[in-house]
């Protein structure tokens, strides 16, 4: 099954959303997710059905709306088609067939007067939901804008036979102004509904642009080098660039030659700028600032970080929760279930309470137009729009809604200490060898470590780069224990924790790491790690967030002991392998919802099993995999911020599902009893979308912790 993306423009509810997800499912489609809100639509698709996608994309078209790829901006639209256009042009006619509301005896009360002024307005309605609202009906699937439709061609109907039958007593019969401002204020919703999801949305926008630059390749001839400006979309693995103070970074890639001071604050949330050296690695989207650098491109288009971070947030976006996937099943039948309840309405009043026709018909208008389907699709992707969007901006990425969820509900946390509690770079503060032959120890212990991605190991192939190199036959890392291997003569050498060497002859305890030559111990290393700044402050806001922090690692108790100490950690579970780690977190877990801080392979598994898993951005990439929760900027700095935006942002969804289930299920039985007009209806259903986008828009600026 391959996984695609595409981009749906021209949906306004969740209808719409459950009409193309249905078209889409019916084609062959496997796990379709739909946002009507940014027109983001993802879904599985076998071999078969990826060669029927033309034709699907077809149907969509014909139910009125339009596909384009999910990378691509949206096209420029004329003013005089926007909705702001149709909102200004509506409201110029309205608000003057209102004010004879005020005046009763003005000439604003004429009859033709008002025919003329609500004219306008209700050929603007027809342009703008007459066709989709058609469409929808022919294809038997009403939507939104048949409600909308139905109503104001009830109420404007209806004035156009009174003022023509009854042209002595026509003011009995009049309701252009409901047909008006119905259509106006539906507007009105409209407009605000698209300039607030524009916002929420430019997180992810600001993200995808950054995707877009150019790039200096460099050519190389005979004689000199060759720089050439290109869109960076043309870059290839190997290709060389030149990067300049200023310019922005083309895609992912490793320093060959300069230095430089690195902006990436919009990957990871941090202003400071970074030093970066040859070696080095850059990531597509960050700036230079000062300095100029020579790269190696190693990752472009889908396969950059940040392709992958923007794929991650707009997957995250389209996840729905219970309750969510329960409202769309609702929005399913919605439109169908209204019509309805609008017929039971008029006939209960009309045939059973025997009011006039037009008090009966009014009523039945109004439980046509206060009926709001798009506040049950808008709850859940406006706060997470706002949600995600603002954790990007602090270099936070969340993945999916099982993470925000798990967030509301933390209440232990375990990390891990290597590299997550302490800087991940320690040094060797004293080594020895058992065969007084030190050269012949960092020669063994190099040519094992150069192949392990870990901190430990990372410390010593780095501290010993110039010892003489062992010609190594194979090397294997194992988790949570060192590295093994066979040199080309044949001998097993071993470094790692005194755990792994237990049928080795007795050796001096107390050592962070030993190196062994054929089962025997020829020498031993002692390292030390510097704690995090941030780490102690870090465990003091999670303490008065009711969380209790623990030290799960796979080092000595010694170590362990001395940074729990230094950050304020009082329970320590030491010397754990993988498997045990694992298991511990279970015991943690079955006594209140823990999360797990790690970034080694060795922290994978309880990675994936604790209820909430958070890595950082420079941690191993199977840590990075595993992880629900990952911090771009390599610190901990913001893990209390990543906790308590989840929880909120989750706690804003829950309030959006409520109101858009409470607002219906109040407002249209108020209406069926007659309680209100038209116009007020009108107006009740698009606050009820304001309400919702009010309420998103706090995560933006809650202080949340």
């Amino acid at each position: 099954m391959k996984t695609l993306s595409i981009r749906i423009y021209g949906m306004t509810c969740a209808t719409c959303a459950s009409h193309v997800k249905k078209t889409l499912e019916k084609g062959g489609a496997e796990d379709v997710s739909v946002n009507f809100a940014t027109g983001d639509t993802t879904f599985r698709v076998d071999e078969k059905t990826e060669k029927k996608l033309p034709r699907l994309v077809e149907e969509i078209g014909k139910l009125g709306y339009t596909v384009a790829p999910a990378d691509l901006p949206a096209a420029p639209v004329a003013f005089c088609k926007t909705t702001l256009f149709r909102l200004l042009f509506c409201a110029c006619f309205t608000l003057p067939l209102l004010l004879h509301m005020a005046w009763p005896d003005s000439a604003l009360a004429d009859p033709r007067l008002q025919f003329l002024l609500s004219l306008p307005v209700y050929l603007a309605g027809l342009v703008t939901f007459g066709r989709p609202a058609l469409r929808s009906l022919l294809h038997r699937m009403p939507d939104m804008n048949v409600l909308i439709l139905l109503g104001a061609t009830a109420a404007w109907a209806y004035s156009l036979a009174g003022m023509t039958l009854h042209a002595g007593h026509a003011h009995r019969y009049l309701f252009f102004e409901s047909s008006a401002s119905i259509i106006t204020l539906v507007l009105a919703g409209r407009y605000i509904e698209e300039r607030v999801v524009k916002k929420t949305s430019s997180s992810i926008a600001d993200l995808v642009r950054l995707q877009k630059t150019t790039a200096w390749k460099i050519l190389f001839n005979r004689r000199a080098e060759k720089i050439v400006a290109i869109d960076n979309s043309l870059l290839q693995v190997g290709d060389r660039v030149l990067i300049n103070a200023g310019d922005q970074v083309p895609a992912d890639g490793c320093i060959t030659w300069g230095e430089a001071t690195v902006n990436e604050a919009m990957l990871t949330g941090e202003s400071e700028p970074v030093y970066r050296r040859r070696g080095d690695t850059l990531t597509g989207g960050a700036h230079l600032e000062s300095g100029a650098v020579k790269m190696r491109v190693t990752a472009v288009g889908r396969d950059t970080a940040l392709a992958h971070i923007v794929e991650l947030v707009r997957r995250a976006q389209n996840e729905k929760t219970g309750m969510q996937q329960l409202a769309d099943r609702v929005s399913a039948v919605f439109v169908p279930a209204v019509l309805l309840a609008a017929l039971a309405t008029f006939c209960a009043w009309r045939l059973l309470a025997g009011v006039p026709f037009v008090d009966a018909l009014m009523y039945a208008v109004s439980v046509t137009v206060i009926a709001c389907p798009c506040a049950m699709g808008l709850a859940t992707p406006l706060a997470l729009m706002v949600g995600m969007g603002r954790a990007a901006g602090n270099g936070i990425l969340i993945r999916g809604m099982r993470p925000l969820e798990a967030c509301t509900r933390i209440r232990q946390i375990a990390f891990d200490k290597t590299g997550t509690l302490t800087t991940g770079e320690p040094t060797v503060a004293a080594f020895a060898s058992l065969e007084n032959r030190e050269d012949e120890l960092k020669s063994l212990a190099l040519a094992l470590e150069k192949h392990s991605s870990h901190p430990v190991a990372r410390c010593i192939a780095t501290s010993w780069e110039g010892a003489a190199p062992v010609e190594m036959a194979g090397v294997t890392e194992l988790r949570g224990k060192g590295v093994t291997g066979f040199t080309a003569g044949g001998d097993a050498v071993f470094i790692g924790a005194a755990d792994a060497l237990k049928d080795a002859p007795p050796f001096p305890p107390g050592h962070s790491l030993y190196v062994a030559r054929n089962g025997e111990v020829i020498g031993w290393i002692d390292l030390q790690e510097k704690v995090r700044l941030e780490a102690r402050e870090v465990v003091e806001q999670l303490k008065r967030l009711g969380i209790r922090p623990a030290i799960l690692s796979g080092d000595r108790e010694g170590p362990c002991r001395t940074v729990a100490r230094e950050v304020g950690i009082e329970t320590v579970f030491a010397g754990q392998t993988p498997e045990r780690k694992q298991a511990t977190l279970k015991e943690m877990m079955r006594t209140a919802p823990t999360a797990m801080v790690g970034d080694g392979i060795n922290d994978a598994p309880a990675l994936a099993t604790a209820h909430l898993g958070i890595s950082l951005s420079d941690a191993s990439r199977i840590a990075v995999q595993q992880a629900d929760m990952l911090l771009l900027d390599a610190s901990l700095k913001r893990l209390p911020l990543a906790l308590a935006l989840g929880k909120h942002t989750f706690v804003t969804i829950r309030e959006n599902l409520f109101w858009a289930f409470i607002y219906n299920a109040i407002a249209i039985p108020v209406a069926a009893f007659g309680l209100l007009t038209p116009t007020v209806a009108a107006a009740s259903m698009a606050l009820s979308n304001v309400f919702l986008l009010a309420n998103s828009m706090r995560l933006k600026f809650k202080k949340v912790i």
